[in-house]
């Protein structure tokens, strides 16, 4: 017993080796940030010789949407065979309606943690606590309550029979659910496909500078309630959302009834992304339009021609239609854009499905 050590009390394991194998993008950032902090929870949990490696790779399908764990199991294998392989993937995953959190695979002392359930909040603390809540389990402690001090409310671990089930943390379906949806959209990061729809960008911007030099769209403004001009923004937004949907056929059918659950996830992160999508390219032509109104129309021309006081309130007007046109526009515009470019912006896990399926 060490010096100044309690009697009866447990001394930690004697060291531990990881190997962090995390999919390009998103999961692999976000890796990348827990990954010192995980040390130092290893290193106090199981005490050194501490060993983390952190590797970056795809973790594919098979064409019966299974899991293929081959690659990680040769990455094991050059590792060393280390206690415990984590791989934290992008794929959202769905266990009896449920989202699936984590998975351990005894029988190979692998992990997989799906990104997206953890959602978008808080999630740097989600990953670290899931991470290692996975490795003790499949590395146990001498420490009663290292098993539970990850473990969170929001999820819940199942209890396996044998040794060789798997183990399988699951969220809530209304809240978890909601809570994939939304670390999907994060994933798909919509402010970096704004700028990518160059030619939807292009065409709503020519077409919303006539509102700025044809009077006609200035008084059309006046005689419009604020409801309806919302109404009108919102009905721009709706139709290049639904314009890029169809045109690009980023539309999913299930396969078969099994996958209905996660295909209905991918849908609904694709219609919430590509409406924050049509909402930023809608405000950004806003701001757009009005600065531009502001140094071009003298506000005693305006006053005269609409016959009434040339507030900020009219040049907001005047914007906010100007630009519903010109999102409108917008949406034939994209029919330019690079169809691939688009679905790899907003499907980058079913893509790589695909293209593990067609043999690429």
């Amino acid at each position: 017993m060490s010096e100044g050590q309690p009697p009866g009390a447990s001394r930690p394991s004697v060291g531990v080796r990881v190997l962090l194998v995390a999919d390009p993008g998103l999961p692999s950032t976000r890796a990348a940030t827990v990954k010192d902090a995980m040390e130092r929870e290893l290193n106090s949990m199981y005490g050194p010789p501490i060993e983390l490696e952190m590797k970056t790779a795809t973790l594919r399908l098979q064409p019966d949407d299974t899991l293929d764990l081959t690659q990680a199991l040769e990455q094991s294998r050059a590792f060393g065979d280390p206690d415990a392989v984590l791989l934290l993937t992008e794929i959202p995953r769905v266990h009896e309606g449920r989202p699936l959190i984590a998975e351990i695979f005894p029988e190979h002392n692998i992990a997989v943690i799906s990104c997206p359930t953890l959602g978008v909040f808080t999630t740097r603390r989600r990953i670290l606590d899931t991470l290692l809540a996975c490795t003790v389990r499949m590395r146990p402690t001498q420490e009663r309550r290292d098993s539970s001090r990850y473990e969170r409310g929001w999820a819940r671990w199942n209890e396996a029979l044998d040794t060789e089930d798997h183990q399988l943390l699951t969220g809530t379906r209304v809240v978890g659910g909601m809570r994939t949806v939304a670390g999907m959209v994060r994933g798909n990061e919509p402010l970096r496909t704004v700028p990518k729809l160059s030619g939807a960008l292009a065409a709503a911007s020519a077409t919303g500078a006539f509102g700025v030099f044809y009077n006609s769209i200035w008084s059309m403004s006046m005689y419009l309630t604020p409801q309806r001009l919302v109404s009108i923004g919102v009905l721009a937004v709706l139709a290049i959302t639904a314009w890029l949907i169809i045109g690009n056929r980023l539309w999913d059918v299930p396969k078969s009834q099994s996958l209905a659950r996660v295909v209905l996830l991918y849908n609904l992160s694709t219609v919430l992304t590509l409406l924050m999508v049509g909402g930023l390219l809608y405000l950004a032509l806003v701001m757009g339009i009005f600065l531009t109104a502001v140094i071009v129309i003298d506000p005693d021309y305006l006053a005269a021609t609409i016959e009434r006081e040339a507030s900020v309130a009219r040049y907001v007007d005047i914007a906010w239609l100007s630009a519903a046109m010109g999102v409108v526009a917008g949406a034939l515009g994209s029919s330019f854009d690079k169809d691939a470019d688009l679905r790899t912006l907003t499907h980058g896990q079913r893509e790589r499905q695909r293209r593990y399926a067609e043999g690429e």
